[in-house]
């Protein structure tokens, strides 16, 4: 991973990220329903990304998309929370600190912003990830907040920014 650029989505953004996020999600056999693997706006990241309270950032290695993420104001999250959201990378990408970077640009914008929690949702499978929420402090929950649909998701943490 060369020349990493990490920078707001673009319009073009929308088919990469697509991929990225559901070849991550069939790697780790994470592909099943209730996840973002079938919600339509996985195929429309730019689109969804407009709402007032979100941003999404995508990681760039030699201007070649290799991953994203972002945060979310999720339908229903208590005042004050929002939601860390779509953070994924492609295989090559993975374990070269880029997710941190991510993470941190998503939590800095997020606290900026007037946040005062970010919460996620996640799943058993997806191990790696899990490893590097709990390194960043996020907590775990008894349960799901807000509203954000993705029933396949059996993992819930939140943490203060």
């Amino acid at each position: 991973m060369t020349n990493i650029t990490i920078r707001p989505i673009q319009p073009s953004d929308n088919a990469p990220l697509a991929i990225i996020i559901r070849r991550a999600l069939e790697e780790f056999g994470a592909n099943h329903p209730g996840t973002v693997y079938y919600d339509a706006s996985t195929d429309a990241l730019y689109e969804l990304f407009q709402e007032k309270g979100s941003a999404y950032f995508v990681a760039l290695s030699d201007n070649e998309v290799v991953g994203g993420g972002g945060i979310f104001p999720t339908e229903g999250l208590p005042a004050g929370t929002c939601e860390l959201v779509k953070m994924y990378l492609r295989k090559e990408a993975r374990g070269t600190g880029l997710g941190k970077k991510l993470i941190e640009t998503s939590l800095d914008w997020a606290k900026e912003q007037g946040y005062n929690n970010v919460y996620l949702e996640t799943m058993p499978e997806l191990k790696p990830a899990l490893k590097v929420y709990e390194k960043f402090g996020f907590n775990y929950l008894a349960g799901p907040l807000g509203n954000s649909g993705h029933t396949g998701c059996t993992l819930w943490m939140e943490k203060q920014v």
